[in-house]
């Protein structure tokens, strides 16, 4: 039988900066799935650069050449599926502009 988890790693915020969520400790699973919501739109019509980052230590960051950056414009929910063979910790490292939204990011992996 397979294990599953998820974990919230961007509650209900307000961005319009760039940012990196936290790091996700994943050495365990198989696969890894990021849910990136955008639940309301505050301010212009952002668009939001998604790229999955790997880390050997949950210090040391690269960006993962795999999985394709993502696009992310308007709301609702937008999934980045991660490319197999990830390693040990991951994350998104996310580049804001034109605007401002509510956001939900979590990841769901399963091994």
């Amino acid at each position: 039988m397979k294990e599953f988890h998820a974990a919230h790693l961007q509650i209900k915020k307000c961005i319009k900066e760039s940012f990196e969520t936290f790091p996700y400790e994943v050495g365990w699973a198989e696969e890894a799935i990021f849910f990136f919501t955008v639940e309301h739109i505050t301010e212009g019509d952002p668009t939001f650069t998604a790229k999955v980052q790997l880390s050997p230590d949950g210090v040391r960051w690269a960006d993962d050449v795999q999985t394709p950056i993502a696009a992310i414009n308007g709301e609702g929910v937008h999934v980045i599926k991660v490319a197999p063979n990830f390693g040990n910790y991951i994350r998104l490292a996310v580049e804001t502009t034109g605007g401002e939204a509510m956001l939900c990011v979590s990841v769901h992996c399963k091994g």
